[in-house]
């Protein structure tokens, strides 16, 4: 079927603005080696990303995005970091040491979060805007759409298991979690919650599945196998996203509206203890290569902060734009379950 005239100049236009925008951002300053490492942030209010030298923790850097970068993730070889851009049905590859722009993929409606299977055979978007799940086949090169999947209301975070054959998805606003078969890209099962769950996190050998519920103040433990809440562990009011420590059995989780963040014991299923005096509306959150460092973006503060984990203290702040959200960088520590960066 032929594209209508209006259908045509809309996608030109979007041609057009995307290479001004690459053509732009070559000419903006970058951090002086290719090989640096600098932490790239997502100002999801402003359709900029801020680029922060990780050694001098200063902004070396601004790079226009798509309108509402929410989220990133990393290509399978590390290659690239993808940017998605939920309201501009795009997806941004940059050079995840530098933050440089690399290429456009447009066409990919509302690309909230996203992610890679362990096996990386599957690419999956959440479409909070739209409530739909976007399942795409991978070879890695190319990504093929395999099904558009409706999934009411406000679908949002994700985890895989390591098995690639299962998608958990969180459902903000129907308070719900559903698991997705990949292969048959089909609902398994859909089960209630709680209020607002968001951020997803697979306990060590996918036993149990911790949901931060962004509308109480608790992370929910899940047997998601029998679709059972098995227990509540006490952490702060708008509970919201993880990061593993990468020792074997911590994770971190934000507390939004607390703003606090609470360390999770993985084999205990306890709050073991907080980390308080930050700036409001902590979200996101990406450790240092050498796990000394937290660096923490603040959705409600126009900044991120660093925090020294050796005294778990707030010892650095750093304005970027506006709604600050997902951040990443080269240099850190790796990830150690299967729902990503």
């Amino acid at each position: 079927m032929r594209r209508s005239p209006i259908r045509r100049t809309a996608a030109r236009i979007t041609h057009i603005a995307l290479s001004a925008t690459l053509a732009l951002a070559a000419t903006l300053p970058f951090a002086r080696s290719a090989s640096a490492n600098n932490i790239i942030v997502l100002n999801s209010g402003e359709a900029t990303l801020s680029l922060i030298d990780e050694a001098t923790q200063q902004v070396v850097g601004t790079v226009p995005t798509g309108k509402e970068p929410h989220h990133l993730f990393p290509t399978p070889d590390n290659a690239s970091l993808i940017v998605a851009n939920s309201v501009s049905n795009s997806l941004l590859f940059v050079d995840p040491k530098t933050g440089k722009p690399q290429r456009w993929l447009d066409n990919i409606e509302d690309p909230y979060q996203l992610g890679f299977s362990p096996d990386r055979k599957w690419f999956v978007t959440t479409g909070l805007r739209l409530d739909r799940l976007d399942i795409y086949h991978y070879d890695g090169a190319n990504m093929t759409l395999a099904k558009r999947l409706p999934l009411s209301a406000m679908p949002s975070h994700m985890a895989f298991t390591n098995d690639s054959r299962t998608v958990i998805v969180s459902l903000q606003v129907s308070g719900e979690l559903a698991a997705i078969d990949l292969p048959t890209q089909t609902v398994k099962w859909k089960m209630p919650v709680g209020s607002a769950p968001a951020g997803l996190w697979m306990t060590p050998g996918d036993k149990y599945l911790l949901v931060g519920m962004t509308g109480a103040d608790y992370v929910a433990v899940v047997d998601w196998r029998n679709q059972k809440v098995v227990k509540q562990i006490p952490a702060g009011k708008g509970t919201h996203n993880f990061r593993s420590l990468v020792d074997g059995r911590h994770v971190l989780v934000s507390n939004r509206v607390a703003s606090t963040i609470s360390i999770i014991d993985e084999e205990t299923l306890t709050n073991v203890g907080d980390i308080t005096g930050l700036l409001p509306g902590p979200d996101d959150m990406e450790l240092s290569a050498d796990r000394r460092y937290l660096w923490v973006t603040f959705r409600f503060a126009r900044h991120i902060g660093v925090i020294d984990m050796t005294t778990r203290k707030l010892v650095k702040t750093i304005p970027v734009g506006r709604s600050p959200h997902g951040i990443y960088f080269y240099n850190r520590a790796p990830v150690t379950a299967p729902n990503g960066a």
